[in-house]
């Protein structure tokens, strides 16, 4: 009975990896089609890796995307920093449960309903969509998850040692840049990293935050992919993918590179 509990687990598991990864590996494949017809294997060629060098919209999206991703991760992991420092640090103040609050609703709003807010909020005090509500918009979904990893690593470092550090003579600010940054160093940059790589995967929210000339590269192969699919997006959505793919696996080394460490103290 236990052989064959065991092996319909196996099976089960191979059906769902299957189902997740199948399309993708699919995608990737047809990406090196030599054939313009993109259900049909005409050869292995790269022309239409070459051929996205010459695609000017695909390259400015590519080029407003990693522009946007870069600036948004780079802003919410500072104010994930921030909050996650004021949660962990500064006890129990008045507006702390608000404040909580407010900082981790975008983990369950759906972000049809914080894209739409965003909107309103834009149109109401007149301010045109482009770059910069783009990554204002990015901050707003990526903040919440920067600061939950923050947050994470902040509770799992010894405020002993900070003390420790205040008694030998370190200022406040001296003793948490000496001690306690070093410790949270591997979560800062896995948010970092987490927030890139939901910042250059948007769509939703990039849809109601951007405006002409700002179209962000998963706009334009969605725009794109309406009309029919062409083998240049399975070229750019396998490069897009490698890309989150890489982002991905740096944070999850950098995450188990910490719990080793962790776990060694």
């Amino acid at each position: 009975m236990s052989a064959i509990v065991s092996w319909a687990r196996r099976v089960t598991l191979f059906i769902g990896f299957v189902f997740l990864y199948a399309p993708i590996v699919i995608l990737a494949v047809m990406s090196f089609n030599a054939s313009r017809l993109v259900s049909v294997w005409g050869g292995f060629s790269t022309k239409w890796y070459a051929a996205l060098l010459e695609n000017e919209q695909l390259l400015h999206s590519a080029k407003i995307s990693l522009a946007a991703a870069l600036t948004s991760a780079t802003i919410a992991t500072l104010l994930g920093l921030l909050a996650a420092i004021s949660l962990a640090r500064f006890g129990r103040f008045r507006t702390r449960m608000l404040f909580f609050g407010a900082v981790h609703a975008p983990l369950v709003l759906p972000e049809v309903v914080l894209g739409l807010a965003l909107l309103t909020c834009f149109v109401a005090f007149g301010v045109g969509r482009g770059f910069i509500t783009l990554v204002i918009g990015h901050v707003t979904l990526t903040m919440c998850f920067t600061t939950v990893a923050i947050l994470a690593a902040l509770r799992d470092s010894d405020p002993a040692l900070e003390e420790a550090a205040m008694d030998l003579g370190a200022t406040p600010f001296g003793a948490f840049v000496r001690v306690a940054l070093p410790q949270i160093a591997p979560a800062i940059v896995t948010a970092y990293l987490l927030a890139f790589t939901l910042s250059l995967d948007d769509l939703v929210i990039a849809s109601f935050a951007t405006g002409p000339g700002a179209t962000t590269l998963p706009m334009r192969i969605y725009s794109q992919v309406r009309l029919g699919v062409s083998p240049q997006i399975n070229a750019i959505s396998t490069l897009l993918l490698a890309l989150v793919a890489v982002a991905l696996g740096l944070a999850a080394l950098v995450s188990s590179g910490r719990a080793r460490r962790a776990a060694e103290r």
